[in-house]
């Protein structure tokens, strides 16, 4: 069951590859035709995503490159070779805080954008990451403050949408600021989401789109969440002076010169997953792309799931792959141990799957599709019907493990973590869970 877990779990990664999106982005006749009229075609952006996005730029541009230019922030050292579109390591493999490397590159995207010509044409590469990628702070905060926020955020199980929030009211590039650097010109941005529903507004902070939040939206996170106290004073003095009035808000409206277009999405990879798991003989409830929450919850939903078509054989019966997306979050202990969304939501699932007693063979695999989990080497975690008896002959307490966050902990003895390396992908999580 593990091999046909892993092949479905593959299949929805694969499907959020970037060269075959992009590819059939730029074969739009429309975006070709800009594409031939420009002076210039600068390249800008960040993301998980970046590095082979713009690879497949250049494939597909390979009769332009005298007129391409660019740099795109990514994770550090891809495994890619491009000719004009500068790769710029921002942060290290494992990491998901901004650094001064990526505010480095930020500043040189700015540059690269403000100073355009007016027959430039700017070819925008944005992905799930790109918000700690992308660090450029406004004047008066320091990028060592952002960094705290966004791990006071991070600790506290923010939502995406809430951490992308309060970044995109410190940025000089989110909250379409990206695209007022280049205001007056025509900027495509070709976008692969790693948010529940795809908004514009949320993926990478929207560096290239319209801002529906506010300085008073912001604070009320850092209110709603207790951290307000502990986030630095530079931030909060800066968002009281922009819920005052006295620093200006982010873009609220796009010009028309300005086209966003989301090439790939959990739903398509929850799709192409199904495919697979049909193709391997399982019938497949596909659970949908918009599930969040907090990661110990969704677990016991899931379970419960997997138990009523175990018992009951409701709402399906066997040979069925269970599958789910989206994205949740998880609120740390105050002795937080190792381990990521992935790893705790297979952990809290194999507490509940405990509880149900029966012959037939059950495995669970969650993986995030950029291949890391939390702080961790790991994409994920799986365990089956097997994991708990072996655990115990370990003397591996499950309980205490999850209590602590620690999930990576559990698995490594157990030769249960999903170790796949980056994907240079990312569209949020897929989980699969197998009943026979």
């Amino acid at each position: 069951m593990l091999d046909d877990a892993k092949a479905i779990w593959q299949a929805g990664v694969d499907a959020a590859k970037p060269h075959e999106l992009v590819a059939d982005a730029l074969r739009n006749p429309t975006l070709a035709q800009t594409l031939d009229n420009a002076s210039r075609i600068l390249v800008a952006g960040a993301g998980k995503a970046g590095a082979s996005m713009a690879v497949a730029v250049e494939s597909m541009l390979s009769d332009k490159l005298s007129k391409l230019e660019g740099l795109i922030n990514v994770p550090d050292d891809p495994p890619f070779e491009t000719k004009k579109i500068t790769l710029h390591g921002a942060r290290p493999v494992g990491s998901n805080h901004p650094t001064q490397e990526g505010v480095a590159g930020s500043e040189q995207i700015l540059s690269l954008l403000s100073n355009a010509g007016p027959d430039d044409v700017a070819l925008c590469l944005i992905s799930g990451g790109g918000s700690a990628l992308l660090p450029a702070p406004v004047e008066g905060v320091s990028l060592e403050d952002k960094q705290e926020v966004t791990r006071l955020l991070h600790g506290c199980g923010a939502t995406i949408n809430e951490m992308n929030c309060v970044r995109k009211h410190l940025s000089r590039v989110k909250g379409g600021r990206l695209a007022q650097a280049f205001s007056g010109r025509s900027l495509v941005s070709l976008i692969i989401s790693d948010v529940i529903g795809d908004p514009l507004d949320v993926i990478a902070s929207g560096p290239t789109a319209a801002d529906s939040s506010t300085f008073s939206d912001a604070w009320e996170v850092l209110e709603r969440h207790a951290i307000l106290d502990e986030t630095p004073e530079s931030i909060r003095r800066y968002l009281q002076n922009g819920i005052d009035g006295n620093q200006p808000e982010t873009l609220k409206s796009i010009p028309e010169t300005v086209t966003n277009l989301v090439l790939g999405n959990n739903q398509r990879s929850l799709k192409a997953a199904a495919a697979k798991a049909e193709s391997l003989g399982y019938q497949v409830l596909n659970l949908g792309s918009f599930i969040e929450g907090e990661t110990s919850q969704v677990a016991i939903a899931l379970a419960g799931i997997v138990r009523s078509i175990i018992r009951d054989g409701l709402p399906i019966t066997p040979p069925v792959c269970l599958l789910s997306g989206g994205e949740t979050t998880v609120t740390l202990s105050s002795e937080a141990g190792k381990g990521g969304r992935n790893q705790e939501t297979v952990l809290a699932c194999l507490l509940q799957m405990a509880k149900e007693e029966t012959n037939r063979d059950w495995l669970i695999l969650s993986g995030g599709t950029d291949g890391e989990d939390g702080p961790t080497d790991a994409a994920g975690a799986f365990a089956d019907s097997q994991t708990l008896s072996r655990a115990e002959s370990m003397s591996l307490n499950p309980h205490d493990f999850l209590a602590r966050n620690d999930a990576y902990h559990f698995f490594e003895p157990l030769d249960c973590l999903l170790k796949t390396g980056l994907t240079w992908t990312n569209v949020m999580d897929v989980r699969v869970m197998l009943i026979r």
